[in-house]
Parts: structure tokens; C-alpha cells; sequence
């Protein structure tokens, strides 16, 4: 199980993880309401690394990104939860439209985005590209959002009868 950690401890545990021999990996994205899509992308993330280092996304950020309404749970829960996955070695909460800051900073030697990027899509390659790291694109097809979930809910409580 992981731990959710600021960015000082982080910086600390990498460095640390680094010194020991490890390799690190890090995966970033909101994380609300977490579903199979989310621990498909998580698996595959930690499967290019020794640790697994997660990125979650601010309450601030994810309102920024999906529109008023989101994140359905705090920024403390979704951590919590993202930490309890077994792939897991670390959580951070960020709080910039992209985790490039965070990759400056701490170099991991993979960074890995869901596929729903392909390479040239993916906002941060330049910054993993800079400091000599590799970007991967893992995980299933996107056939999984929280967005989705959200609305086979709200059907769900409109018509019961349907499920």
C-alpha cells in the first residue's frame, strides 16, 4: 500500500528509492470516482518502473478541467484511495494544469499517460524529453471515464426498471 505524501517527503522518498537502486515511474490524472480504467492505467504504469509514483490532480484543477460539479470526492479521499491500490508506492496532490513542474523536479525515468494521448499528444514529452526520461501511453482502451460512469448513474436513478 502507498503512501500519500507532499512534495517535500516525495522529493525525499525518490531521492532515497533512487540511491537504493530503484527506478521510478509516474503516472498523473484526476482519479475521480475511481473505476477499472483507472487500476488498468495504474498497472500498466507501475509495470515500466520499481515505484509508482500517482499525481492527483487539485480539487481547483479537476473544476478547471471538467467543469463545475467535479471532482465528485476531495482531493484528501481520491488520494487516500489511489494510495490503497497494491501498485501503488506514492500519491501526490498537484495543483498546475500539467504535472511538467513535477516531472522537472523530480526526473522520474518513465512518464506514463492513459490512452487517451497518443505521444504527440501528450502535454508534458517535452519537459520528460529535456531532462532524458521516456514517455509511455499505457493502459486499456478508453473505454472508461468517470464522465460515463457519472451519466449510467444518473440513468440508472432515472429508469431502475433498465438495470
Amino acid at each position: 500500500m502507498g503512501r500519500v505524501v507532499t512534495l517535500g517527503e516525495l522529493w525525499r522518498a525518490v531521492a532515497n528509492d533512487r540511491e537504493a537502486g530503484y527506478t521510478i515511474v509516474l503516472a498523473n490524472g484526476c482519479f475521480d470516482l475511481l473505476h477499472v480504467g483507472h487500476t488498468r492505467y495504474l498497472f500498466g504504469a507501475a509495470e515500466q518502473a520499481d515505484r509508482l509514483v500517482v499525481a492527483i490532480n487539485s480539487d481547483a484543477m479537476v473544476t478547471a478541467l471538467k467543469g463545475l460539479g467535479q471532482p465528485i470526492l476531495p482531493q484528501d479521499e481520491r488520494a487516500e484511495l489511489v494510495a490503497a491500490l497494491v501498485m501503488v508506492h506514492y500519491v501526490v496532490v498537484f495543483s498546475t494544469p500539467t504535472v511538467a513542474g513535477l516531472l522537472d523536479e523530480l526526473k522520474p525515468d518513465v512518464h506514463c499517460k492513459g490512452t487517451d494521448y497518443t505521444m504527440d499528444t501528450v502535454p508534458e514529452r517535452d519537459a520528460v524529453r529535456r531532462y532524458g526520461g521516456r514517455t509511455m501511453i499505457v493502459g486499456d482502451p478508453k473505454d472508461h471515464s468517470t464522465q460515463g460512469l457519472l451519466a449510467r448513474i444518473a440513468e440508472r436513478l432515472r429508469n431502475p426498471a433498465r438495470s
